[in-house]
């Protein structure tokens, strides 16, 4: 019988320790992944969503067997991710942001036909599979180019092929976007749309919110190792609901004029976006267009732009439970 979930996690820590010091050196403990419980349904596409060295990748790690956990179990597809390795690991398929991995040498066919070898995929399978793959990942008529004319979007899409030449039941994106331009991760995106399509179970990691809100079903946020919420995109916006946004474009704003801001009895908090040459101040705020000229008589002697007053997104609602800067 199929297990219920595709991922089972339950209470998952990881430490490493490291040494510091140079004259007194002493061990460290840095807990990556502390105390972590969720579940991902067959067909579902789950997002990690937080800052950079919020624990994401070591989560991956664990369950894709690259790395044991220090307390806690993990079962993928039904196996234990320690004691059951074996079975895991030819019915899963990773990504790690990055364009290593690859032949450059060779074209992309040659590269596919190579790893297909690899992953002891049956050559009349192959010979099938990859003209397909190809089409699937947006590079059909590109095949017989060399890697090394690619584009990084390119190749981050021929990762996608190579890791579905043997048909995983489960993926694990790990930030696939990260480091590409704009188009590139726009065609990025699709491609994991199609693969939504197929019905196939994606883990994706990002801590872009507007990519885990147009593709995920549901978000666990996580933050210094812990979730710190785990909902669909829409659920975790009902945490702001009682927000309102308000963006001013200034030009130049001491960061003295922050604190200003944030003791405000009308600001809930501020982070600051660089735009240009102007920077985009957004305060989140209960009071919405009432708001505003307390605001402004704070920036008084500034040169502010636009002021906008919208709804929040999730990127606010990640701000109201993380804190601290958004990375733009």
């Amino acid at each position: 019988m199929a297990p219920l979930n595709a991922i089972e996690v339950r209470n998952l820590r990881r430490i490493y320790r490291t040494t510091i010091g140079v004259i007194r050196r002493r061990v460290k403990e840095v807990v990556a992944v502390d105390d972590i419980s969720f579940d991902v349904a067959p067909g579902e596409l789950f997002g990690l969503l937080g800052p950079n060295g919020a624990g994401k990748t070591t989560m991956v790690k664990m369950l894709t067997t690259l790395l044991i956990p220090s307390a806690g179990t993990a079962r993928v597809l039904g196996f234990d991710v320690v004691d059951q390795a074996d079975p895991i690991r030819p019915r899963i398929g990773f990504i790690f942001g990055g364009e290593r991995g690859l032949y450059w040498r060779l074209s992309a066919i040659d590269n596919l036909r190579y790893f297909a070898s690899l992953y002891h995929v049956e050559p009349e399978i192959a010979r099938k599979r990859i003209p397909y793959l190809l089409e699937l990942v947006r590079l059909d008529g590109r095949g017989q180019e060399k890697v090394e004319g690619y584009s990084r979007g390119m190749k981050q899409r021929l990762h996608v092929a190579r890791t579905l030449l043997h048909d995983p039941e489960l993926l694990f994106l790990d930030e696939p976007t990260i480091g590409l331009d704009p188009i590139g991760a726009r065609e990025l995106r699709q491609v994991i749309r199609n693969l939504q399509s197929e019905k196939k179970t994606i883990l994706l990691t990002t801590h872009y919110m507007f990519e885990a809100d147009a593709l995920c079903e549901r978000i666990a946020v996580i933050d210094h190792g812990r979730i710190v919420a785990l909902d669909t995109p829409e659920g975790l916006k009902r945490h702001v609901r009682d927000l309102s946004v308000i963006e001013l474009e200034v030009y130049g704003i001491p960061p003295e004029l922050l604190d200003v801001l944030r003791a405000l009895e009308v600001v809930e908090a501020v982070t600051v976006e660089n735009r240009d040459q102007k920077q985009a101040v957004l305060v989140q705020s209960p009071g919405g267009s009432e708001a505003v000229p307390e605001i402004l008589a704070a920036l008084s002697g500034l040169r502010v732009g636009k002021v906008i007053v919208r709804e929040p997104t999730l990127e606010d609602a990640y701000v109201r439970l993380v804190g601290g800067e958004v990375e733009p």
